[in-house]
């Protein structure tokens, strides 16, 4: 696959990296400094929809940058342009609808690190693709930091050979608990009237069910949520039938209000989720935010997350199957 196309120049930016052959993030620049307005965009990518399709697919991430993204209705008019469909956010990040197929991202505090993850990986429908607009970069901090998924699974069967493979065949279960209300105070704020789109507990339990969950009421009014058996590596079409690390185990593992353990009830060793942890850092890729910046990630085959930040920062979501 080339990178060759007569509307975009391939460009760079600092901190990308080259993965089995791949530059992450691949950067794409307006073809002439006058081509940069929105319609000028508008239009290569309605030209090279299945050109840009495939260069997300091939390099797992595309940064589209140096072009006039001013507001969410343009960035809502790139994400409409290439006739995905929309797919609702459910999980436990609190977020604000900005405009048609918007959202902000999550909207914890800024001084949190947010983990890296892939997007509703714990949902039984997730999204292909995250797609995110820098309206306001951070004045320090803040980038968004993303992770080839199938470098963690190849560095852990390195490792820990026996545990990924007693893993991978008891599958993993996961609890998380919600308030009823959003707590925008928490990263991990997000109500499960606001997740469920429902304030009755039995419609809320129907809707959990469809989405591969049980149920457990709380005295104060919170649930806890219980999943499983979930994979921990995935396979997809197109990517070279590399193993995704396609779970959650660092980021629920251990925590106040999650878990993460083998299905049958086994826990995983500590030294192990410990150093997958640190195997995820050293793979992670990130660059700077610059306002207009648009990034589209393979949510197949990326984890991302989010470094601390000094307010300002604002960046803008949809989420496509």
């Amino acid at each position: 696959m080339e990178y060759n196309c007569k509307d975009f120049k391939v460009g760079k930016c600092e901190g990308e990296k080259i993965v089995d052959g791949e530059t992450m993030p691949l950067v794409l620049n307006p073809i002439e400094p006058n081509k940069n307005d929105i319609k000028s965009l508008l239009e290569a990518l309605d030209n090279n929809k299945e050109w840009f399709d495939n260069m997300i697919t091939k390099n797992s991430a595309v940064l589209l940058r140096g072009f006039d993204v001013q507001n969410a209705q343009n960035f809502n008019d790139i994400v409409e342009t290439f006739g995905w469909e929309d797919i609702r956010y459910v999980g436990p990040a609190p977020r604000t609808h900005i405009y048609k197929r918007v959202w902000t991202a999550n909207e914890g505090p800024l001084s949190e690190f947010i983990y890296y993850h892939h997007e509703m990986v714990l949902i039984k429908e997730f999204p292909k693709k995250v797609i995110l607009y820098c309206e306001i970069p951070p004045p320090e901090g803040g980038e968004t930091p993303f992770v080839p998924s199938f470098r963690v699974t190849e560095r852990m069967i390195e490792e820990f050979p026996e545990a990924v493979e007693e893993i991978e065949k008891k599958g993993l279960k996961y609890t998380f608990s919600a308030p009823s209300k959003n707590d925008k105070g928490s990263m991990r704020g997000r109500g499960w009237e606001d997740a469920f789109g429902t304030s009755d507990p039995v419609e809320a339990e129907r809707r959990a069910k469809a989405l591969g969950m049980e149920m457990e009421w709380l005295p104060n009014g919170a649930v806890k949520t219980i999943l499983g058996p979930r994979c921990l590596t995935t396979v997809f079409d197109g990517r070279k039938g590399r193993r995704m690390w396609f779970n959650t185990l660092v980021g629920m593992y251990g925590k106040d209000i999650s878990s993460a353990m083998m299905f049958d009830g086994t826990e995983i060793p500590k030294n192990i989720v410990k150093r997958c942890e640190e195997i995820i850092e050293e793979e992670s890729i990130q660059f700077k935010w610059q306002k207009n910046d648009v990034l589209f990630l393979d949510n197949f085959a990326t984890l991302h997350g989010r470094r601390p930040s000094l307010p300002p920062r604002k960046v803008l979501v949809a989420t496509c199957k």
